[in-house]
């Protein structure tokens, strides 16, 4: 799961308010009982289809949404693509029975933070909502490999590869080395010792790069490099 060693802040001191998104009463309140039992975190809200989540997200102010995919009405895709779509939305993480799904991938390139499987131990839960809080993805290196291999687009689409080079193209030199290590599902402490810079310089280069490439995170940064036939 996470990363170890590096520190991922709370937002403002106060605990991280989540928002449960699934069609099923039993995920929920079990969701619920795991989130509550810690302290910085807060269930303030539950909603049972996609259609639920705009009202429940300006009610409530979460600051990460649990989302499963299938439901329904409106499906957690839907949903999710809906809510990043808006300025200031919460950071996303979506919950499935399959870790190599391709609704995953269309969940990620929507801006989703992660993905949690729905039989991920309750410690992990934690952390992966801390994480994603904090700014960051809860996809370990293993997994994010994992995932593009089996799920992104087939070899050889030259028109999204071209698009894809072309926007890391305007990236520096030392942008485009941490681009392709974020590719390659390295933590920022890898990239640290993998290319000599200190760990707050990586995290720099991850924020500039994010905002060159008008991306939300870093699974999207190593979705590009994937596209862009680098990894």
């Amino acid at each position: 799961m996470p990363d170890q060693g590096e520190t991922v802040p709370d937002p403002g001191g106060r605990p991280i308010r989540v928002l449960i998104v699934d069609d099923d009463a039993l995920v929920r309140a079990g969701l619920t009982m795991i989130l509550s039992g810690a302290a910085d975190l807060q269930v303030v809200a539950e909603a049972a289809d996609g259609s639920q989540v705009p009202q429940a997200v300006a009610e409530h102010r979460p600051d990460v949404v649990l989302m499963d995919i299938r439901m329904p009405r409106v499906d957690g895709l839907a949903a999710t693509e809906e809510l990043r779509s808006r300025s200031g939305a919460p950071e996303v993480i979506v919950l499935t029975t399959f870790d190599a799904d391709a609704d995953v991938l269309r969940a990620l390139r929507a801006g989703a933070s992660g993905f949690l499987l729905k039989d991920t131990p309750p410690i992990d839960i934690l952390e992966a909502v801390r994480r994603v809080a904090g700014g960051e993805a809860m996809l370990s290196p293993t997994v994010t490999r994992r995932l593009i291999a089996h799920v992104a687009a087939p070899e050889g689409n030259s028109g999204s590869n071209r698009k894809a080079l072309q926007q890391l193209e305007a990236l520096s030199e030392r942008e485009r080395e941490v681009a392709l290590a974020v590719g390659r599902g390295k933590s920022n402490a890898e990239i640290s010792v993998e290319l000599f810079m200190s760990l707050a310089t990586v995290k720099a280069h991850v924020s500039r790069l994010l905002t060159k490439l008008d991306l939300d995170n870093r699974v999207q940064v190593a979705l590009l490099v994937h596209d862009a036939g680098l990894t």
